[in-house]
């Protein structure tokens, strides 16, 4: 059986932790792909849709262990990728 992982209090107590072996911690279950976002965002949008919609939109960005925001930005960016 795996181990959960700690919570962490500081920094300080989660560098300590990665110096680790992790091998107890992971598995393939609990690994996802993860895109980091660099650019910052500078720009606000409004965007009105229906409740069914957007409760479509949230179950989406859950199964992918993403808030919802992300999960439609990344939509978006997806929608325009050259």
């Amino acid at each position: 059986m795996k181990k959960r992982l700690p919570k962490f209090k500081t920094d300080k107590d989660v560098e300590t932790f990665l110096e680790k072996d992790l091998s107890d911690y992971i598995t393939e279950e609990n690994l996802s792909r993860f895109t980091f976002e660099f650019e910052p965002k500078e720009k606000v949008v409004n965007l009105r849709m229906s409740k069914s919609l957007f409760e479509r939109v949230k179950e989406a960005a859950e199964e992918r262990h993403m808030p919802y925001q992300r999960y439609i930005r990344q939509a978006l960016e997806n929608a325009v990728k050259n």
